[in-house]
């Protein structure tokens, strides 16, 4: 049985779990407001489900779904044209997860690295949940029957498991009927480091505060982090190539190319033989240009939490309307009887 085309449909999710970084907005939110502004069809979902893979205290998680949900609304994500919600209020993510977890393979979860850095050496305490979301992921991104995930590298893969699942499924149940989705990974900093290691990642959940630029540092605080970030002695060079073996000093490049929309080599260019004296007040000051009025809006957003709360139902009952049909069929397919 051969099922229709499927049209270009965009879905990505972040997970509630608050301090969103610079490396959320460059990654990210940003373009999440460039595709929007392209006119391409696309849900943002606040991943509340996967979130409770770990103990969240509830009133936090509730707080942390909001500053979200703000955070994507301050950047420039239109409701009226983007579809914002989250992922708890569409029954669908969670039914069809379940059979898909039913189509995946333990050896091909037993591949997901994730599960292995956050489970650390105590796995057999891990959730069970912890163990198993990536099959909820591929229910996410599968139920609306998306073409096309924005991800950072390291959640590639998750991505590719996705594929892998619903090519299994079309194959099991000889249909043609979910799309094999396609991983987007673009951008000069799709990856942003931590300032204090240029070999790590930017993560809100790194001890240092000093190691990242929150959405919610003011102009003070982001200027004394980029200011007291880890560089090395040697001035910028003439190429950008010539920062391979630098990783700090090419992270505070890549970030400024990334702000600045400039090409990293014209940013090297512009700064070679200078030293990092010079180009952090630069730094300093283009950040606090694009991340003040984000703050400023996240701020004033939550100030109304039930306006916040009804794009979330809004988003959710559009959502649904996609997700139901697609669901419908899917049990179908597999066989269930639906008489009501």
């Amino acid at each position: 049985m051969t099922e229709t085309a499927h049209p270009r449909r965009v879905f990505s999710g972040i997970q509630p779990s608050g301090n969103l970084t610079l490396g959320n907005y460059l990654g990210a939110l940003r373009r999440f407001v460039e595709m929007q502004e392209a006119g391409v069809p696309a849900l943002y979902c606040v991943v509340d489900m996967h979130a409770i893979t770990v103990w969240q205290e509830p009133a936090k998680l509730r707080a942390a779904i909001r500053e979200l949900t703000a955070a994507f609304l301050a950047c420039g994500l239109d409701p009226a044209r983007s579809i914002i919600f989250n992922q708890s209020q569409v029954p669908a993510h969670a039914e069809l997860g379940w059979i898909l977890s039913c189509v995946a393979r333990i050896g091909w979860l037993n591949r997901m690295t994730q599960f292995k850095d956050k489970a650390g050496k105590d796995r057999e305490a891990a959730s069970v949940g912890l163990y198993s979301y990536p099959t909820l992921m591929a229910a996410d991104i599968l139920a609306y029957h998306a073409t096309e995930v924005p991800v950072g590298e390291d959640q590639k893969q998750h991505v590719e498991l996705t594929r892998d699942i619903a090519a299994k499924f079309n194959h099991d149940y000889g249909v043609d009927y979910f799309p094999l989705p396609a991983p987007i990974i673009e951008g000069v900093a799709t990856r942003v480091m931590s300032l204090r290691d240029g070999t790590r990642k930017m993560s809100k959940s790194d001890p240092s505060d000093m190691s990242r630029i929150n959405l919610t540092d003011d102009a003070d605080a982001i200027a004394q982090k980029i200011r007291k970030a880890r560089t090395d002695p040697d001035p910028l060079p003439e190429t950008y190539a010539a920062l391979a073996e630098r990783a700090e000093a090419r992270n505070l490049v890549n970030i400024y190319a990334a702000l600045s929309g400039l090409d990293r080599d014209a940013v090297v260019t512009e700064f070679a033989g200078r030293p990092f004296s010079d180009f952090k007040p630069a730094l300093a000051d283009l950040a606090v240009s694009h991340l003040a009025p984000v703050t400023a809006r996240i701020q004033e957003l939550l100030a109304d939490p039930a306006e916040i709360d009804a794009v979330l139902g809004d988003g959710a009952e559009r959502a649904a309307e996609i997700a139901e049909p697609i669901l419908a069929r899917t049990r179908d397919i597999v066989g269930f009887v639906s008489s009501r």
